[in-house]
């Protein structure tokens, strides 16, 4: 009489999902970019603390209203910017529809949308630059204008570094034979990079505008 044997049973397939390494370089990036612009914190704070008379006379100049307004289309470029992150992820590159359907567009629209409302909040940031200067206020003029002008506009100079990484990521999706994979890696650094710029501005906005 023979004993039958069952057959060994084959290990499950088990599934390792690593992180994509680009997303996890551009965080770290980003990490060094956060102490970057801690350092114009410290700048900030201390220069204000040894000479709080310069902040009592020369904040009167900043333009709030305009700089909330200005503010709240960078905020809002998040926004857009992120709805183009989820049309990347669906593998959708261009709208489907007319361009007034919204629900329909893809990530280059979205994106498109995000590069012009950065682009105007360089111009508002460029205006406001004009009017203090008219006022006075420049680089040299204080201690108050120099960290002014240096926070401001190093801020200003990652956000046209964003603006360069929206053109290139438009470039690289109209010519690609077929959006994939590694079109929409490149939509979510990108998103990374803007979310980024967008957070370390409301910090610097709360700071300089808000708190003064």
């Amino acid at each position: 009489m023979t004993t039958a044997t069952a057959a060994p049973q084959s290990a499950p397939h088990v599934s390792v999902n690593r992180p994509n390494p680009v997303s996890v370089g551009t965080i770290v990036w980003l990490a060094s970019e956060l102490m970057f612009f801690a350092g114009l914190f410290a700048m900030y704070f201390t220069l204000r603390s040894t000479v709080p008379e310069e902040w009592e006379a020369q904040t009167p100049l900043l333009n709030i209203p305009f700089a909330v307004a200005n503010t709240t289309v960078l905020l809002l470029s998040s926004v857009t910017c992120q709805m183009g992150v989820w049309a990347a992820e669906r593998f959708q590159p261009r709208r489907s529809g007319s361009l007034w359907n919204l629900k329909g567009w893809g990530m280059n629209e979205w994106m498109t949308l995000t590069y012009i409302m950065g682009s105007v909040f360089i111009g508002g940031q460029i205006f406001e630059y004009a009017e203090l200067v008219h006022e006075g206020l420049t680089i040299s003029s204080s201690p108050y204008g120099s960290v002014f002008f240096l926070t401001t506009g190093f801020h200003g100079l990652h956000v046209i570094g964003g603006l360069i990484a929206f053109l290139f990521l438009l470039g690289r999706s109209f010519s690609a034979k077929r959006f994939g994979h590694h079109e929409a890696t490149t939509a979510i650094v990108v998103s990374y990079y803007w979310h980024f710029v967008d957070i370390v501005w409301v910090a610097l906005f709360a700071t300089i505008y808000l708190i003064q």
